[in-house]
């Protein structure tokens, strides 16, 4: 399933205060991947999509991106280059309807300038109209939980599973070719939870994202991911399948913080 790969991670390291949140981290996503990012709190997982959407600056390594270093790029830059992520913590303008969070996502692909919007120009409605079609469609993804005459309510209003869904459709809006998605069904019950373990099969499947996963939820994990990746105290303890990694020594020790009988200390 996997192609061209898209994005090499190289000796990552970024140090806070003298400690090590990351160390000589190599990652790699080949088109068409699921891969999740997996490890016990303070492992790094959050720090490492920081870095690579341009929100935190690494110490020593580089970030490739199909053949260009994203090092020194802002994060608007970087989703403008094709990478898209969601937060642990949903991040919604909440007094802005739904259609317009989705809307406002896609700026970083606009071609108007300010002089279209001053003088509302043909141009600048034409694009208008295509950002909003454009909208219409990725709400329409969800089915009917945020289209309807849900298109113009707040943000404010969706409930806690759908204020998820909708950060996860600003993301698709940007037009990505990577989707960072941090934790996508953290806090949601096991049938929502079964839900949007459906819609991320289908961003790859219907919409062609690469994906790129931190998740807790080992069931969710083993569901989607092509590969795994294991993070402890910011270095790479182990990757490999699903069942490589959840019957691998270190990775049991690191989420029991004891060795398993029978295994090296």
């Amino acid at each position: 399933m996997s192609g061209e790969r898209l994005l090499t991670i190289d000796s990552l390291s970024v140090t806070f205060g003298g400690l090590n949140a990351l160390k000589d981290l190599d990652f790699h996503v080949d088109e068409g991947e699921i891969v999740s990012v997996i490890g016990p709190n303070g492992a790094g997982k959050t720090t490492f999509f920081n870095m690579i959407s341009g929100m935190v600056t690494p110490t020593a390594g580089d970030i490739v991106f199909r053949g260009e270093s994203l090092l020194g790029f802002d994060p608007n830059q970087v989703t403008a280059r094709g990478i898209a992520r969601t937060f642990q913590n949903v991040r919604l303008f909440a007094n802005m309807t739904i259609l317009e969070n989705v809307m406002v996502a896609q700026h970083c692909r606009t071609k108007q300038g300010i002089f279209g919007a001053l003088f509302n120009t043909p141009g600048f409605r034409r694009e208008e109209e295509e950002i909003r079609e454009h909208a219409e469609k990725v709400l329409g993804f969800f089915g009917t939980r945020l289209i309807g005459y849900r298109l113009h309510q707040p943000a404010s209003v969706l409930s806690y599973a759908n204020r998820r869904r909708l950060e996860i459709a600003r993301a698709m809006a940007t037009k990505p070719t990577v989707m960072l998605l941090d934790e996508p069904v953290a806090g949601m019950n096991p049938m929502e939870t079964a839900e949007l373990t459906g819609l991320i099969g289908r961003l790859r499947s219907e919409w062609g994202f690469t994906i790129v996963m931190i998740e807790h939820d080992m069931k969710v994990v083993r569901d989607l991911s092509d590969r795994v990746v294991v993070l402890d105290h910011g270095e790479t303890i182990a990757q490999g399948s699903y069942d490589e990694v959840s019957n691998d020594p270190g990775v049991i020790e690191a989420y029991l913080g004891r060795p398993i009988e029978g295994s090296a200390s």
